[in-house]
């Protein structure tokens, strides 16, 4: 598995490589921004595409593969900006690019973020208007799981029971392999990487239907978490020598940043300026993510919504007449 899924990531990575830009050092016209797989980047690189488009003339284009493939090839310069780096979750792939200088950070897209293991509240408090008893009121922590296996079977192995991890291409999901290492859930607990972010949101959309126990990963800000009631399990205080240890304890603060390549900067240093001043939070991006998930909208339509919304905040990020022809558009 880890031959293929090696395997996997060089693939991506020389099919991102392939298609990067053809432009010198001083100049660009085409921005290309990564696509890493989940909604609320998506979105992002619809507000930012709008405006590089309508506002700066510059053709944009969006490149998909996993987190680590696309960070690598930001590196490279076959991708130019990252609207969301989860600088934590990449760890040293992350301190290393700033370190050689092959990245920028620009600017924190959002920092009041949370991620890890959720139950649906009802788990834990019951749904009276759905007719659902609370089935573990005394389940509060990450290692309280470890007394709730029956509850949560898995229907592959009903010896035990089963948490769903983060897709297996992301880092997070050795993290939390790790921690349930740790924390000695991996004795009554099978571990779950399920292909991709909506194969774990199909689980629990089936679960939360039904009203039946379910317990996975998720983060915030997202659609799924401003449309379900979901309850975070608490952790250990977050400690970086337990983390560097064993993943034990919460998850470390995690920044969320928008970075560029190194020669951005002077192949278009306004398009720098404006993502230096590209500033959201967790709420205004979950606020966008429920519209897309109530309105079954794509992202470019949800971006056209937003912006409509809070021309306040996103018109500051430029300067008057670029913002002037934006508004024109929108």
């Amino acid at each position: 598995m880890r031959k293929i899924t090696l395997f996997l990531s060089v693939f991506t990575l020389l099919l991102l490589t392939a298609c990067g830009n053809s432009t010198s050092k001083d100049s660009i016209d085409e921005i290309k921004l990564a696509d890493a797989g989940w909604d609320s980047i998506r979105v992002h690189n619809s507000i930012a595409q709008i405006i590089l488009e309508e506002g700066y003339g510059y053709k944009t284009d969006v490149v998909n593969g996993t987190s680590t493939a696309t960070f690598q090839a930001l590196q490279q310069g076959d991708i130019n900006v990252y609207t969301e780096v989860w600088s934590d979750n990449l760890g040293e792939a992350y301190t290393n690019a700033i370190d050689s200088g092959d990245i920028e950070t620009v600017s924190t897209n959002f920092n009041d973020n949370s991620q890890g293991l959720y139950v649906p509240t009802y788990v834990i408090k019951g749904d009276p208007e759905r007719g659902i008893e609370a089935v573990a009121p005394d389940l509060k922590t990450v290692r309280d799981l470890e007394k709730y296996p029956e509850l949560f079977q898995d229907p592959e192995n009903k010896k035990m029971g089963r948490i769903i991890g983060a897709p297996s291409s992301w880092i997070v999901s050795k993290h939390l392999g790790e921690k349930m290492t740790a924390y000695g859930l991996d004795e009554k607990f099978t571990y779950l990487a399920p292909g991709s972010d909506s194969a774990i949101v199909a689980d629990l959309a089936s679960a939360y239907k039904k009203g039946e126990p379910w317990v996975g990963y998720y983060w915030s800000p997202t659609w799924v978490t401003a449309t379900y009631d979901l309850t975070l399990l608490e952790d250990d205080p977050f400690d970086q020598v337990a983390w560097d240890k064993d993943k034990s304890g919460e998850f470390p603060p995690n920044d969320v940043f928008v970075s560029v390549h190194k020669d951005l900067k002077t192949q278009a240093p306004e398009v720098v300026e404006f993502f230096s001043h590209y500033e959201t939070s967790s709420a205004l991006t979950e606020e966008a993510l429920k519209y897309m998930g109530e309105n079954d909208a794509n992202p470019h339509d949800t971006a056209k919504w937003f912006m409509k919304e809070h021309e306040d905040i996103w018109a500051q990020w430029v300067p008057e007449d670029v913002a002037k022809k934006v508004k024109a558009a929108l």
